[in-house]
């Protein structure tokens, strides 16, 4: 027997992964980041080969960590894990400092960073890890807790990308709301998030049963953050 759910168990965080090439920046969110020594401090991170991220740390060989909150919303943390690096700047109105290797480390709902350098890498078919040594760290606010992926999978509803390591394909659940027969469910563009009557989007005080047309106008995506400009019905 197999049953990958049991998976869930397994203890992650939640990550902005950073680096360079040629001048430009990127980041992606995993929840694959593991210390493997105290002494010295290496971790390692696995990454879709298929990211832009992973191209830019097999190029540059440093990549920083900023360690997600606990408060992190899902639309800031769909920025870096729904959208691609190769059609939009991650980073635009994002607070960040460059650290000592010139990468971006993320202060917005950021706790702690971890500078490192990659020191070797294992090909794991469709991901690379990529073992590191810590070149600095640093805490960003003491009273923050870490968020973890179970919170932001169970707590939060946060969905999971395909390209993730921990990337489990699940049923899709059928809802039906009472008064929303009729209505159409639309779809972001940038992510792929349903946006289901039915549902609502209760975190962001949306009651089920609300039309998307009739979603505030200054509305957005939870899962990226995208405008309602940028939907689509289905």
């Amino acid at each position: 027997m197999l049953d990958l759910k049991s998976l869930f168990k397994l203890c992650y965080g939640m990550f902005i992964i950073s680096s360079k090439k040629d001048g430009k920046f990127n980041g992606c969110i995993v929840n694959t980041v593991c210390q493997l020594t105290p002494d010295p401090p290496i971790v390692d991170v696995s990454l879709n080969r298929q990211s832009l991220t992973h191209e830019y740390i097999t190029h540059s060989r440093l990549f920083t960590v900023s360690i997600l909150s606990l408060a992190a919303p899902k639309s800031f943390i769909g920025r870096f894990g729904f959208r691609s690096g190769r059609d939009t700047d991650k980073f635009d109105r994002v607070r960040y400092k460059l650290g000592q290797t010139g990468i971006p480390i993320v202060l917005d709902n950021t706790v702690a960073f971890l500078e490192a350098e990659v020191d070797r890498h294992v090909d794991l078919g469709t991901h690379t890890l990529f073992i590191a040594r810590i070149l600095a760290s640093g805490t960003l606010d003491d009273d923050a807790e870490p968020m973890t992926y179970a919170y932001y999978r169970d707590i939060k509803q946060g969905r999971t990308p395909k390209t993730a390591a921990t990337y489990i394909e699940e049923e899709p659940k059928s809802q039906l709301q009472k008064g929303t027969k009729g209505m159409k469910k639309y779809k972001c563009l940038m992510c792929g998030y349903v946006y289901d009557p039915a549902v609502g989007d209760p975190d962001d005080g949306v009651s089920p049963g609300t039309a998307f047309e009739d979603l505030p106008d200054d509305w957005v995506c939870p899962e990226c953050g995208a405008d309602k400009d940028q939907f689509e019905a289905i």
